[in-house]
């Protein structure tokens, strides 16, 4: 092979490398044969046919593309890189709005995440999709119910994407209390417990001297005066996917946007 052959190679394997269909190369990406791609085989046929149901509705509403999908296995990838090369292998969502989404379970890994297209990054936050991963989804995957998790997981997000998210704000701005609280009180009990150890240092400091009939110790004292802080049961159904049904991906693209959860 010439150096100019070697050369154009390359140069064409990197350009590939860039683009969502060296996924497929490095991945094997189920086929998008509906709303709902059950690889894995856990949602029953009847909660299948219900999300194909409200996932179509919510696109002819919104025109927002959410898709389910369950997968067998990762195949080595984490969930964060499979999820948005899968997003953008599919091109879930309209071009140009980038308004997909997918949510992923993998039951064989015990991991689910919701991954969002950049065009509902400021809809679907990360604390928001983690608090529908964590009250709606992961108990009710701990009990083996795949189809009652996914389901809760889905009406939860179309509920945010129909624009009836304040109670999910809620829960988010609870659960950053909750974070916050602890940290603040850390920093409280660090504070007490530095003037304790310097109250005992002093006093042990001056009967030290006072013994040795130095006074005070000679010198003066400086005490620091720390700065405080702040913190900012499942059905199993013979089929494996629903029925595409016409549906097929908007031309949409997805970056890292989402959150995950196991269990």
């Amino acid at each position: 092979m010439s150096v100019l052959r070697f050369a154009r190679l390359t140069f064409a394997l990197v350009i590939l490398s860039s683009t969502p269909m060296a996924a497929a190369w490095a991945l094997n990406f189920p086929v998008l044969s509906g709303r709902v791609v059950d690889e894995a085989n856990v949602i029953d046929q009847a909660t299948r046919s219900a999300l194909t149901e409200k996932l179509k509705a919510l696109e002819d509403k919104t025109t927002t593309q959410l898709v389910v999908v369950t997968l067998k296995s990762l195949q080595g990838a984490t969930l964060v890189d499979y999820g948005y090369q899968l997003g953008r292998y599919w091109r879930i969502g309209q071009k140009g709005q980038n308004n997909g989404a997918l949510l992923i379970v993998v039951p064989s890994e015990r991991q689910t995440r919701i991954v969002v297209g950049y065009g509902l990054e400021g809809t679907l936050t990360d604390a928001l999709t983690k608090v529908i991963i964590e009250n709606a989804m992961i108990p009710r995957f701990r009990a083996n119910d795949y189809s009652g998790g996914i389901a809760r997981g889905v009406d939860d997000l179309i509920q945010v994407l129909s624009g009836d998210s304040e109670a999910f704000k809620q829960q988010v701005a609870a659960k950053q209390a909750q974070r916050k609280q602890p940290s603040d009180n850390g920093y409280a009990l660090l504070f007490v417990l530095i003037w304790i150890g310097l109250a005992i240092f002093i006093v042990l400091r001056i009967a030290q001297a006072q013994r040795r009939g130095r006074g005070s110790g000679g010198g003066p004292w400086f005490v620091p005066i720390p700065m405080s802080s702040s913190s900012s049961g499942s059905s199993w159904s013979s089929g494996g996917s629903s029925d595409s049904g016409g549906f097929s991906g908007g031309g949409g693209d997805f970056g890292g946007g989402g959150s995950s959860g196991s269990w």
